[in-house]
């Protein structure tokens, strides 16, 4: 543990600020810089406090200036200070003081009403017999009767109203003081800060100014690739927006920075590892262990149902409304390769507290053609979705595995998740359900022959599609449908019929793809038959 005490002659302190910061997938590397007179009796250079998150390894020194220096070494200390909370400690005290003064208040309020409210029934009960029996002597009429009883309900009301009022506050101000007394009790507790020193040695010659720089690694900091989607219809364009989510919790703020966004890992080290035997062995079967079958193919998934997209009124309205805004410049980052490392170096001034909030920058915007097709599955959904190919720039950037979100003109789609796009790679997104097609599909034959061939019953499928392109432009859909698959020799499945014809491809799947100009239908026919042992009990096989 090294204690602090007063500074000597042949030791400076350096006071730096953090001027750069190159945020990496779980930690940053951290450039500050300080400028300090030297006289040429210093032998040490102290840049202190670092945060605790310092990797002490790590630290690098550099520097120049108008004097002579040499930097002979480099060492760091870990400190340990309690830290002083008499301010905090005060306005503690304060707002607790004030809370108990309205406590007392409402106390008092209470107090009051409970009087009052004992005093109404106190005059209820002594009033009654003498207003019964002047109401029955007819010394009073009924409507002076009824007017007192009103007069003693709801003064009666009123004050048990407010009582209660009094008493909810008061039970929300001793909320309150429970709060401030147990953060009184922590922050009067002593707790020991942990923070880095590092000390440069160096050799001085002659006098004149210097500025220290210093670098070094720090945890508790990433950064994640966001992106934004949109993309329009009418001119077949992809708008991406690619943003950057950073997070840090170093203990420092990193206030007017230039800020760097690296996909290397600074933390793996430089020897390669050392490879491990790699042993492969049977595998003991139990008993109670059960094979889980999957079948068929993966096929797309279904995504959630779009929210209505506007009309073609709607959205001229929202386009001339557009047509009066003046839109907002993002930030454009400076994209560099070096091997497969990917930085975005950043405008300068860019402010990243140590909150532990995530924190969002625009790295670049840009624009990609794209082309539709449209994907129906009519075994498991009765609609399309829409899909979209895009092809990443030959000469731009790479597009890192981050969550997207995606719209289609004006209307919010949902969320996907991109892989890693490098440049000039083409991919998918999806767009959702779109209902410009429609699709009828229908079980048109089922017959069992009734006479075994070949001592096997044989069932026969067809099954008749309808598809009609109900928007004004052509499109083009990739249409797929299963037909069973056995898993037993004795089952045999084969298509005998397509229309338009088509090869079966692995795992049962038919897949056509088809053109549909407006307004124009198609119609898609296939049958299949399945032969077994009449023995057999065939299971899967409902329709």
């Amino acid at each position: 543990m090294v204690h602090l005490t007063e500074t000597p002659s042949w030791r400076k302190i350096v006071n730096s600020q953090i001027v750069a910061v190159t945020v990496y997938g779980d930690k940053a590397l951290v450039t500050r810089r300080g400028v300090v007179s030297l006289t040429g009796e210093e032998r040490e250079l102290v840049v202190t406090p670092l945060p605790a998150t310092l990797e002490s390894e790590s630290v690098r020194v550099n520097g120049a200036g108008t004097v002579g220096v040499r930097l002979l070494g480099v060492t760091s200390d870990r400190l340990y200070t309690t830290e002083s909370f008499g301010e905090r400690v005060a306005q503690l005290t304060r707002q607790i003081e004030q809370l108990e003064a309205e406590k007392r208040n409402l106390q008092a309020q209470i107090d009051a009403l409970a009087l009052q409210s004992s005093f109404i029934a106190g005059l209820r009960d002594k009033t009654e017999e003498t207003f019964a029996q002047s109401l029955a002597r007819k010394n009073l009429s009924l409507s002076e009767t009824l007017d007192f009883l009103n007069f003693i309900g709801s003064q009666y009301s009123e004050y048990a109203i407010a009582s209660g009022e009094c008493k909810h506050q008061q039970q929300e101000v001793d909320r309150q003081l429970q709060t401030l007394r147990s953060n009184l009790q922590k922050v009067q507790t002593p707790h020991p800060k942990e923070t880095w020193s590092v000390t440069v040695d160096v050799e001085v010659n002659g006098t004149g100014d210097f500025e220290l720089e210093i670098s070094y690694l720090v945890n508790c900091a990433s950064w994640q690739p966001l992106y934004d989607l949109r993309v329009e219809n009418a001119s077949k364009i992809l708008h991406l927006t690619y943003l950057a989510e950073i997070t840090q919790t170093t203990g420092e703020d990193w206030l007017g920075v230039n800020l760097t966004l690296s996909t290397a890992k600074p933390g793996l080290g430089t020897i390669p590892p050392h490879p491990k035997p790699w042993y492969i062995d049977i595998q003991a079967l139990r008993a109670e262990e059960s094979i889980t079958f999957r079948t068929g193919r993966t096929l797309p998934p279904a995504l959630p149902i779009p929210l209505p997209i506007p009309s073609s009124a709607m959205r001229k309205e929202i386009e001339e409304e557009e047509e009066n805004f003046i839109t907002a410049a993002s930030v454009v980052a400076e994209v560099s390769h070096e091997g497969s490392v990917v930085s975005f170096k950043l405008d300068s001034g860019s402010n990243i507290p140590s909150d532990g909030a995530p924190h969002k920058t625009t790295i670049f915007q840009d624009d990609f053609p794209c082309s539709f097709e449209y994907v129906a599955l009519p075994r498991l959904v009765s609609f399309a979705y829409l899909q979209t190919k895009v092809k990443n720039k030959a000469d731009g950037a790479t597009l890192l595995p981050g969550t997207a979100n995606v719209f289609r003109e004006h209307t919010f789609i949902g969320t996907t998740k991109l892989n890693n796009i490098a440049p000039g790679q083409e991919f998918k997104l999806n767009l959702g359900i779109d209902e410009t097609l429609k699709i009828e599909r229908d079980l048109v034959e089922r017959q069992v022959d009734k006479k075994l061939i070949s001592n096997q019953r044989r069932i026969t499928y067809a099954y008749r599609i309808l598809v009609t392109n109900l928007g004004n432009q052509e499109i083009n859909l990739n249409l797929i449908e299963q037909l069973p698959v056995s898993r037993n020799e004795q089952i045999k499945v084969r298509l005998t019929r397509s229309q338009p014809q088509i090869q079966l491809a692995e795992m049962g799947i038919l897949e056509w793809s088809i053109n549909l100009d407006s307004q124009e239908t198609q119609e898609i026919y296939y049958q299949f038959t399945v032969e077994h042992p009449p023995e057999l009990m065939v299971v899967g096989l409902d329709i």
